[in-house]
């Protein structure tokens, strides 16, 4: 029966209550603070750890074996149920001054890692300045930690490191089809490669830089102030990455838009739905002449030069003109700009269901954390 309690969190009344400073060893003294500066001058293999991934990579190393590492200060902490709060580094590397080096001895170094991996941790946090907070290590040592017994341990982190393995898997996968998809973009959208199949044959027109109007109608959007604003289900897109938000009527549907201004003006979206368009401008396809995913693809393609569009001071902007204006290669062909589209979102469509499947896989260990690390499930 269930009937001790952590954090007035009930665990199984077998297991042990101890703190992280008699449960663990901090293994401070083999940290390793270089600047930036002088790392620079001993670049090599070994990584060079940072509270929350891999800064650096230098020619020595200090540390040596499985360690389990917990920031020291950071704007992280404040993060801590979308961002890990520790890593699980093994092999010969190095850690800064701004990351704890924990080490399990009677202890698995794994339960640490796992325990604290979406831990809040402000209760035992020092304020350094706004949103800089600090985890001392005289703090760190007195933390509670519950303590299976050491079987037990080895169970519920084998289990845990199995599920990382597979969302690892899988997003080592998503990073070799975003590769494949960018060569794709790198060849198709250049004419490097050209589409040939029974319908359109070989392709061989000369491609050469056209303005961007001369294949696309680019209008500005339409202002909604706060006032207009109905609550409904149709996104208003305005300057951000994201939609602020919604309201009861629609614009546009099916479209690109590019942010208008702020800091993220010149950004590229398709929408496959209905939008109400209003800090943004709006790219349509010209009938029987180009094609709005085609467009899209190459705007994409191009996202970097449309940054560079931005003007002016605290508040950039890219406007209707400069996109018209832009010099972008463009086939002339419909057909190869509509077969080009299906290749690009064929690899669009394989990445996003990779990405969906590693969302699920990280809900499905988030929920396996929350049995096993509270005892509600025993592997023992």
């Amino acid at each position: 029966m269930a009937n001790k309690t952590i954090n007035n969190h009930a665990i199984p009344n077998d297991w042990k209550i101890s703190n992280v400073g008699k449960a663990y060893e901090i293994c401070n003294n083999l940290r390793l603070p270089i600047s930036e500066e002088e790392r620079k001058k001993i670049q090599g293999l070994y990584p060079y750890y940072g509270p929350t991934k891999v800064q650096d990579f230098i020619n020595e190393y200090r540390v040596d074996g499985k360690y389990a590492l917990i920031g020291e200060d950071g704007d992280h902490f404040l993060k801590w149920k979308e961002l890990p709060m520790t890593l699980l580094v093994e092999g010969k590397f190095n850690v800064n001054n701004h990351a704890h080096i924990i080490k399990g001895e009677e202890n698995l170094t794994e339960w640490f890692f796992y325990y604290f991996n979406h831990r809040e941790l402000t209760p035992h946090l020092t304020r350094q300045g706004a949103g800089r907070y600090k985890l001392s290590k005289k703090s760190l040592e007195k933390i509670p930690i519950p303590l299976p017994s050491l079987p037990e341990q080895k169970a519920i982190a084998q289990v845990l490191s199995l599920a990382d393995a597979a969302i690892h898997t899988t997003e080592k996968l998503i990073a070799q089809k975003e590769l494949r998809k960018k060569w794709l973009m790198q060849n198709l959208l250049t004419g490097k490669m050209r589409i040939r199949n029974d319908e359109l044959g070989m392709m061989d027109d000369e491609l050469g830089k056209v303005k961007f109007g001369s294949f696309a109608k680019i209008k500005k959007g339409k202002a909604l102030t706060s006032s207009e604003l109905v609550d409904g289900e149709i996104p208003v897109i305005a300057g951000g990455q994201t939609s602020p938000y919604k309201h009861n009527a629609f614009t546009h549907e099916n479209v690109i838009t590019i942010s208008a201004s702020g800091a993220y003006a010149g950004f590229v979206a398709f929408h496959n739905g209905k939008i109400w368009a209003s800090d943004c401008s709006v790219v349509e396809e010209i009938k029987g002449k180009s094609s709005t995913l085609y467009l899209f693809y190459v705007l994409q393609f191009n996202q970097g030069k449309i940054y560079k569009l931005q003007s002016g001071g605290a508040q950039p902007h890219v406007y209707p003109n400069d996109i018209h204006n832009l010099s972008l290669i463009i086939h002339n062909s419909l057909e190869e700009q509509i077969a080009i589209a299906q290749v690009l979102q064929a690899a669009d469509k394989e990445i996003s269901l990779l990405k969906a499947k590693a969302e699920k896989l990280r809900e499905q260990k988030k929920g396996l954390m929350q049995l096993l690390l509270t005892g509600k499930k025993r592997l023992l």
